[in-house]
């Protein structure tokens, strides 16, 4: 057993990880973790903060001794993991962590803070935390992660030690839902290839009928887009769905939030009217769940996207004649429609004007507003030359 079990298709990477925390020579006290979504990202970083903290100073990363499993699931007084619900990271946190990084470890071999979500760093949230990525006390580690290089500010990727993670292979990740989560074959396997190997994804699939139903609506849509009408149906659905399932969550960690402020204040949750200093911890602990709501709103249009996108992308490959393996391997014969209704230049107009839609969902754009835009451009071409005509 290993904490680097879980961190699948990354030979390279794990070779890295445990030569630098066996070997003093090859550490580095500032790391930077990129990949695309799903390819184990935060599963590094954790695996490696556990490895840092091992007993087992001959061979870090057992797995097995406390510290490990402190380190794993969470609990470890010297670990501190920074994962945002909002679409920032703001710099009163930042300035937190900065102050955290300072103070000695009190168990452990290191003071390690992991931030998952890095991207979300915004300028002064950065800036607040740049002279510590440079230099970090002796031992303190700071472990971040974000999709690309790109996605961070060049100041502090500079002062990073940059890691890259490849998308594991799907036979890999179908083999872990088989071993970890005892997922028959089939399903495993059907859930790797749905989820273009983003192990999260792919164990929500394979473990939630909901979940598949819900992505076999997204991919029939470029099907159905066969009038101006249609086009705004299908918007509204994706998006009221994930406004709908959004707000559900939000509503119910709202509800046990706001349970446990009026508890550590003392104040009477039945009272009618709090006293103002009690309101204004629940006016700012609305703001809070109102951000985590449409940030959860926008991940889960965007997980729609990437499923939509997959569709157009089969058209393409099939179409092209290549030999690749289908995402869509279920739904060929929807794909080969595609592949018939729109040419090669067509499918990839489509996937742009999708990418151009995730794009303007980070930049805040108003989501339905998008997402209709988004449909209308992939209208199919006789319902575009019918509405002309």
């Amino acid at each position: 057993m290993s904490v680097f079990d879980e961190l699948i298709g990354q030979e390279r990477v794990v070779a890295t990880l445990r030569r630098a925390a066996s070997d003093p020579a090859a550490m580095t006290h500032s790391w930077l973790f990129t990949g695309p979504p799903g390819s184990g990202r935060s599963v590094a970083a954790r695996a490696f903060a556990a490895a840092l903290q091992c007993e087992q100073s001959q061979s870090p990363g057992c797995g097995q001794c406390p510290a490990c499993h402190t380190v794993l699931i969470g609990s470890h007084p010297d670990v501190t993991v920074v994962a945002t619900n909002e679409t920032f990271l703001r710099v009163d946190r930042a300035r937190e962590l900065a102050l955290a990084a300072a103070t000695r470890p009190a168990a452990g071999r290191w003071r390690i803070l992991i931030v998952e979500d890095a991207d979300r760093l915004n300028e002064q949230a950065a800036d607040a935390l740049l002279k510590t990525l440079e230099e970090p006390p002796p031992r303190t580690v700071w472990l971040l992660s974000a999709p690309t290089l790109d996605d961070l500010i060049v100041t502090v990727r500079s002062r990073c030690r940059h890691v890259r993670l490849g998308t594991p292979p799907v036979q890999a990740v179908a083999e872990l839902l088989i071993r970890r989560d005892g997922i028959e074959a089939s399903m495993a396997h059907y859930a790797a290839r749905a989820a273009q190997s983003h192990v999260g994804i792919a164990k929500r699939l394979a473990t939630d009928e909901a979940a598949r139903s819900r992505r076999r609506r997204v991919t029939g849509i470029p099907l159905s887009l066969t009038s101006l009408g249609a086009a705004l149906a299908a918007a509204a659905e994706i998006v009221e769905e994930a406004s709908d399932g959004a707000s559900a969550a939000s509503g119910e960690d709202a509800a046990q939030a706001r349970a446990e402020v009026l508890r550590q204040l003392g104040a009477d949750p039945a009272a009618r009217t709090q006293p103002p200093a009690v309101r204004a911890h629940l006016r700012q602990l609305d703001e809070e769940h109102k951000r985590v709501a449409r940030r959860r709103q926008h991940d889960t249009i965007d997980a729609a996207l990437t499923d939509l996108a997959s569709v157009y992308r089969d058209a393409l490959v099939l179409g092209s004649g290549a030999d690749v393996e289908a995402v869509n391997a279920g739904e060929l014969e929807q794909v080969r429609q595609l592949a018939r209704a729109l040419g090669p230049e067509e499918l990839l107009l489509a996937l742009e004007s999708i990418t151009l839609a995730r794009g303007r969902l980070v930049a805040n754009g108003a989501p339905l507003l998008v997402i209709e835009a988004m449909m209308i451009g992939l209208t199919l071409p006789r319902a575009r030359s019918g509405a002309r005509g």
